[in-house]
């Protein structure tokens, strides 16, 4: 059973940084591509940010580009988001989400490519 376990969330003020990790078990994880996605209230699930299996291949949606930061520890069954220059708009529950099925190694941006997600991690940012 594949579980995903995020945390780093809490209070920022704008400007500031947090990081956020997602310790993976019951799969493959090396293998896997893995996501960052965020729902702020009100609004759909979007797409932040997705690694590849190596971590040679990131992809980052336009609102965080430049700001966000995609990286995986495969020894440690762990993908971070690190989250600088925070803004109010950067407000949402985050989640955590591992490729499990089709081209599984490679990055994706829906959230129909990501068959396994965590709970989610609150993020506030304040201004």
């Amino acid at each position: 059973q594949v579980q995903l376990v995020e945390s780093g969330g809490g209070l920022a003020q704008a400007g500031g940084s947090l990081r956020l990790s997602c310790a993976a078990s019951g799969l493959t994880f090396k293998t896997a591509a893995m996501g960052w996605f965020r729902q702020a209230p009100g609004k759909e699930r979007e797409f932040v940010a997705a690694i590849n299996w190596n971590g040679g291949s990131t992809v980052y949606a336009d609102s965080v580009k430049g700001r966000f930061t995609i990286s995986r520890d495969n020894a440690k069954n762990t993908v971070y988001l690190q989250m600088n220059s925070l803004k109010p708009e950067d407000t949402a529950v985050y989640y955590c989400a591992a490729r499990t099925g089709g081209n599984y190694y490679n990055t994706a941006t829906k959230s129909a490519d990501f068959g396994s997600w965590g709970q989610g991690t609150q993020v506030t940012v304040s201004s």
